[in-house]
């Protein structure tokens, strides 16, 4: 699935990712490929990416809205 991380000055992540945990309103909760239509609030922690490489990476955010439509997500980050 295909993975962008905006923020307001520039885009954080771009690009394929087998993976995405985020730190939700109510919890942490990941996003898999052919996750359904999801749009969500998100507050601050931490973004981990996994892209088919052995490392995750980690991305810091303080909020945001995430949305999650035919395999694209798209993180709109504070």
């Amino acid at each position: 699935m295909r993975l962008e991380i905006i923020t307001p000055t520039s885009t954080m992540f771009s690009g394929d990712v087998k993976l995405v945990q985020l730190p939700g309103i109510d919890g942490l909760f990941e996003i898999l490929p052919s996750h359904a239509p999801l749009v969500s609030a998100l507050k601050e922690g931490r973004v981990k990416i996994e892209d088919g490489q052995n490392e995750p990476q980690f991305y810091d955010i303080r909020g945001g809205v995430v949305e999650v439509s035919h395999d694209k997500v798209l993180l709109l980050a504070e």
